[in-house]
This record gives structure tokens, sequence and C-alpha cells, in this order.
């Protein structure tokens, strides 16, 4: 039976009232809005603030709760996926509240307003979760802190100034008193909220910056936490679901069905938009079940790229792409390139691309639907935005989205994985089935569905033209990218940045610039991708820069720096990177009788910035990267090892889009079904990483996906470096190498 962190859910949509709240929970919740001085008007007295709809982020209530106990549990507005979130906001309220990290449980927030903290939005994505959030935690923790000192001081009739905290503990030490903050609680939550509200001196940070151990990780390690796809509600069926092998066909007939309801353990038969299922009484038979039934599907369109087709490829995707003569919009535009061109000593052009990607994450899609009496509907399931996917479950389940109960486990690896995308997606199957049967069920995918429903990272093209001076120095850069990229897809975006982002806006001092996107729109399903267009677009430009390099007769570390001259924090950047890998060289040169080469890149995805420097050879005609050094600037951190640990990771995807993922389609279906085929870094191939980082102070950058972008330019910059062979387009798998 799962224990549902109804508390918050209801008082968020107004099903429970805090007072009927702290008598069912037998906790006291401290609660009170920030103030401001709107909502101290028409506050009153008491629990009037709270009460109130103030802007998202702005009510404790909503956030900290504090038991009897003592016990403290903040809910989150950000889903815990591995990235070390949890740690991170006890870190930061724990600072303010003063009560140790280790002692704060940290679990995800349900749909409220209370928590759109991201620019209006609330998502678990975009690298936005400690940065769009420290400063609101911040003021969050301190808020209450302040109202249980004040607290204790009417208790104990002394002055607050004369009291301290400590650890969840206010203390008096002339008279040595001390009271706890869980019994005082309650009444801390009918004082009302001061506006002059003190923050802690960074210089007295005991959490903040330091590198505090995670807080999940001993649940993690036994075996006790528990994602959407280990949970079970009473009285539930499982459910399994196959399919239809070309995208957005449908099923057209069933034969052996009689058969496959006479099966074991089996409840019923379904027919799904785009797939049958099978229900029964555990998801093996379910899955053996929905395996044994024959289905007719509709045919595909015969051919072309409107649709997932007959003959759908990425070859003839790309071959779209490429040729395609449409103009496009401007997306950057600076100087005058057509100038620049006619008076350049010498111009080049090339074209790169990337393939599709799937997230491969480990934790296979799941959901669980349950209809309650009450008419309301409970799912639970993996996702990056419970308010969204409230919604889309209540148009789903055919009732009003303040009756959806969204349950947010954690995560079991993500990299955009769970944002909503559609068929891409179990739950509306979930709520169907659920429906059909009058029963809660328990939907999972299998590892072969998921590999064939993913939505995947957009198949992408860029061509890019430079003009370079008789010094070697570019002085125009023209690109035209095109394809589609998902903030186009599912938020009208135009133009689509995200399918330009690593192209536009980069640092480097050209002086001529024209930068143009096409759209041009995939019949697939596509999505967000760790580190999205940056993720191949800045291969692309790093890449190419290493071209202009090459066709100037420079080297690429100091043509970087000549432009990047203007810029004191990308010039720290690049030192720094040099000094951790032992110096700047390009190579090639030899190390135990091997020759092997360095690469450089860097990148300015979500508010950090990064340059990287990867040191490879060659090993039966297949790249080896012994060394990959990241100097990362995210301006300022909360968490120093689980940023370096976010970085490395990175990495280790950054390696593998480079070195082996790629998905392919052929004859309108996805080559590969499961990890057999279906390639991703190999432990043997994680090279040994290094990761400085340099707090510029600027303001502050994201993490989870910032360490990815310059991996696949360094590489590739370094393998041009050792065999001469330049790579436009990735995995390196495809590409023949020797020379080295």
């Amino acid at each position: 039976m799962i224990l549902a962190p109804a508390s918050a859910l209801e008082l968020a949509t107004g099903g429970l009232s805090r007072r009927a709240f702290i008598l069912r929970s037998g906790a006291f919740v401290l609660g009170a809005a920030l103030p401001t001085r709107v909502l101290a008007d028409v506050a009153g007295a008491g629990e009037g603030a709270a009460a109130i709809a103030p802007a998202p982020g702005t009510r404790v209530a909503a956030f900290i709760e504090i038991g009897a106990d003592n016990s403290v549990r903040f809910l989150s507005p950000f889903v815990e996926g591995g990235q070390g979130i949890a740690t991170g906001m006890a870190q930061t309220v724990g600072e303010e509240l003063d009560v140790d990290p280790a002692r704060i449980a940290v679990e995800c927030a349900p749909p409220g307003p209370d928590y759109m903290v991201v620019n209006g939005m609330r998502l678990t994505g975009g690298s936005f979760s400690t940065r769009s959030s420290f400063p609101i935690v911040r003021r969050l923790g301190a808020t209450a802190r302040d109202m249980l000192v004040r607290a204790a001081a009417a208790r104990l009739e002394v002055d607050a100034g004369s009291l301290t905290t400590h650890d969840g503990t206010v203390v008096h030490a002339p008279s040595g008193r001390t009271l706890s903050y869980g019994v005082l609680a309650e009444e801390a939550l009918a004082l009302t909220p001061r506006e002059d509200v003190a923050l802690r001196d960074p210089a007295t940070f005991r959490w903040i910056g330091k590198p505090v151990g995670r807080i999940d990780v001993a649940d993690k390690s036994r075996g006790l936490a528990k994602y959407t796809i280990d949970l079970a509600v009473d009285g539930m069926l499982f459910a399994a679901v196959v399919h239809a092998p070309h995208y957005r066909t449908e099923p057209k007939s069933l034969a052996k069905e009689a058969d496959v309801k006479a099966m074991p353990g089996v409840h019923s038969v379904h027919t799904l938009p785009g797939a049958v299922a099978v229900t029964a009484d555990s998801w093996w038979r379910a899955r053996k079940a929905v395996e044994a039934l024959d289905v007719t599907w509709t045919a595909p369109e015969p051919t072309g790229i409107a649709t997932v087709a007959a003959d759908f490829s990425s070859d003839g995707m790309l071959a779209a792409l490429r040729g395609s003569t449409e103009e496009g919009v401007s997306v950057e535009a600076e100087g005058d390139t057509d100038a620049a061109f006619a008076a350049a000593a010498t111009t080049i052009e090339a074209e790169y691309h990337a393939p599709y990607l799937n997230h491969a994450q480990l934790e296979p899609p799941s959901a669980i639907a349950r209809f309650n009496e009450d008419g309301t509907l409970e799912v639970w399931l993996p996702n990056q935005m419970p308010e969204a996917f409230q919604k889309l479950c209540a148009d789903a389940g055919g009732v009003e989205p303040d009756k959806v109960r969204i349950h947010s486990p954690i995560l079991g690896g993500f990299f955009g994985r769970h944002f909503t995308y559609g068929t891409g997606n179990p739950f509306p199957q979930a709520i169907a089935l659920a429906k059909a049967t009058g029963r809660p069920v328990k939907l999972v995918w299998s590892r072969e569905e998921e590999f064939r429903m993913d939505a995947m990272r957009p198949l992408s093209f860029t061509r890019l033209k430079a003009a370079i001076g008789a010094d070697g120095m570019p002085t125009a850069i023209t690109t035209r990218t095109v394809g589609e990229g998902p903030l186009g897809r599912y938020f009208g975006l135009t133009p689509d940045s995200s399918a330009v982002e690593g192209i536009t806006e980069k640092s480097y001092a050209v002086p001529n610039r024209s930068m143009e996107y096409v759209k041009l729109p995939h019949p697939v399903n596509i999505a967000f991708w760790r580190s999205v267009g940056h993720s191949m677009n800045d291969f692309f430009y790093e890449g190419f820069l290493d071209e202009i390099a090459e066709a100037g007769g420079r080297d690429p570390f100091e043509l970087r720096k000549a432009l990047l001259a203007h810029s004191p924090r990308h010039l720290t950047l690049l030192d720094e990177v040099a000094n951790i890998s032992g110096g700047w060289k390009r190579g090639p040169y030899e190390v135990d009788g091997n020759r092997r080469a360095r690469g450089l890149a860097m990148a300015s995805p979500f508010g950090s910035e990064t340059a990287t420097i990867a040191e490879v050879s060659l090993e039966d005609g297949s790249v080896k990267v012994h060394h990959v050094w990241v100097a990362f600037d995210p301006g300022s951190v909360v968490n120093p090892a689980i940023v370096k640990a976010q970085v490395e990771s990175a990495v280790a995807l950054g390696l593998s889009e480079t070195l082996v993922e790629q998905a392919v389609y052929e004859n309108g279906l996805r080559r590969d079904a499961n990890y057999d085929t279906y390639q991703v870094l190999r432990r043997e191939m994680m090279p040994q990483v290094t990761v400085s980082i340099v707090e510029s102070g600027a303001p502050m950058g994201g993490v989870g996906e910032p360490g990815l972008p310059g991996v696949p330019g360094a590489v590739v910059n370094a393998v041009a470096a050792l065999t001469g062979v330049r790579a436009r387009s990735l995995p390196l798998a495809n590409t023949q190498l020797s020379g080295a």
C-alpha cells in the first residue's frame, strides 16, 4: 500500500484545510506566506497570510513541514532523478533554517501553483532547478527560523535577540533552556512573517558550498529507494502492451484472442490507439500473453517523410534536410558577411550532422492509474512536469484537473525522457485500462516497447561557411540549420532556439555573422535530450572552428584565446583547462610507444561556461579516449561534490554519443530494440576525467547538462589532430579511421 504524500497535495488543491491536516497527520506544520507589503495589508492575524494564494515560491507552508518529533520535511518543486537535487535543496533550506541537511527529508511536491518557480513554470530540466530556486529556498528557510525564534521568545518570556538556534532547537544560553522546533511549530504558525528577515552571511555558510554527502544514497544503496516501477496499490492489475511496428498505424484485427484470454492469470485483452494490451495478475503473465496475440496492423503510407512511411529512413531524412532549398529565417545577424567573404583570403565550407538518439535511461517508463470512489483519479508516473501531467491525465481520464492526484517518485535516470511526449508516455494507456477494467492498473513498457516508442533527440543538420583573413583569423561565419527542435514542436517557439542553440550567441569575436534556420518537421516523435540542441550544435561549431584554425594556419588553442581576448571569464577557463591537463599540446605525441593527440572545445550552455580537452589514440581502428579535462564555471555552487559528479556523468553521456550511440530508422522501423544492438558507452570506454570548478561569481548557471556539449568537439578535434581525418558526423563508429 502506498503512503501517498497527500497532505501538501490537498493543501495545494484546497481539498483539506491545514488544521484538518494537522489533526490527521499528528504533525505540526509550520507555515506562512513570505511577506510582501500587499500581502500583509490583507493577511490579518494568525493563518491569514498562509491562506492567501501568493506568488509561487513564497508560501512556507507549501514547502516546509516540521513534525512534533522535530522531523523536517521539505517539499521540493523538483524531481530527484540521480542529479542530487534533493541534497542541494536540503543544504540550502537547512542552512537558513539551521537544521542539518542530513535530517531533512526531501520529497517531490504535488502539483500546485506554489511550485511554479522556474520562470512561472514548474519543470525539472533545462538545468534550471538550483539556479532558479536558490534565493527562494534560502528565504523560505530563513523566514521559518525567524518565526520559530519569535515563538520561543514568547514561550520563554525573553527577548528574541537573546536566542540562538542549533540544528532544530532554539537555545536561551543565559538560562540554559532549550525548545525544539517541533514543540514550537504550532505557535510559530500563528505569527505573521517578517519582511526584513535576514539571510546568513555567506562567509558563515556551514553546508552551502561544501561537499555534503547525498541524503538519498543510503536508501539507494540498500535497495529501499522506490521508483514508479517498484510501486504497488491494493487490488491492482498488471498490464503489458505491444505497439504497432510502424509509428501511428493501428491494430486492425486480433487472432488467438480466445486462446490468450485462457492463459493463466490473464484478466482481459484490450485494443488501444496504436497498441494492444493485456491485463493479468502479474506483469510477466501479461507480457507473455500480449506477445502471443496475433495482430494485424494497418499499413503505413508507402513513401515520403510526411509520416513514418514504409520506406522512411534516417538516411532519407538526412537527405531531405541537406537538400532543402527553402529560405530560412535569420536567428543571428551581425556585420556584413557578404563583404567579408568578398574580401577573404580563404573561404571554407562544411556540412555537419548528428543522428537520432534514444534516451536509453535505465528505468523503463511505467504508470499506475487508479480511479477512487470519491471521483478522483490518482496516477503514479515518472515525470518532469507534474502540473502538465495533471492536465493531461485529467483529459485522459475524463475528470477535472483538480480531481487528479499526481505522484512523482524518484526517476531512474531521465536526460529529458519524462516530459509530455504524447504517444511516448504510457500513462494514457494505464488510465484507459483502469477505466475499462474498473481496477487500478500498473502498466510497464518492456525495454523493447520503450526503445520503439521513446521520443528521440532529432536528427540534425547544419551547413557552415567561413571567411578567413590573411592573418588566419575568421572574418565571417554563416550557418544554415535545417530541421526541428522540441521547443518548436511542443511550445510553438519560432524560430526554434532548441534547434540552433550552440551555434548562435557564441562568445567568439567573429565580426560578421549570419545564421539562418529552416524548419523541416520530422515525422517521428522528437524530444529533449541532455543539453538539447547544445548536444550536437556545439560539436558542429567547435569542429568547424578547428577547421578554420587549420585553414588559417593557426593553433586551435591560440585561435580561441585570440577570439576570446575580450572575455576574462573565458580566458580564465582556457588557462585552467590547460593547467589541469599539464599544458596545452595538440600533438600527435607519443605515450608509452603509442601516438596520441588532444582536442579542445568550449561551450556556453544553460548559463554556465566550459572548456574541455580530450586526449585520444587509436586502438584497432577505433578511438580510445584516455583522459578528459573539464574546466567548469557555473558562477557559484551549492555542492561541489555533486557538481563534479554531474560533470563526470555528462562527460560519460557525451562520450557515448560521440563514440557509439545512434538511433537508426530503416524501412520505416527503428533498427534497435534493446541494449544488445543499441550501443551505449561501455565501462572499458570510460576515460579518466578531471574536473576543475571555477566559481567566477557570475550569476548561477546550470549544472546537469553543461558538462556534455564540449565533449564531442574535443574528441573529434583530437581525432583530427591524430589521424588527419575530419569527422563531421556522429558517432565516430561510423567513420573509417587510420593514420595513427
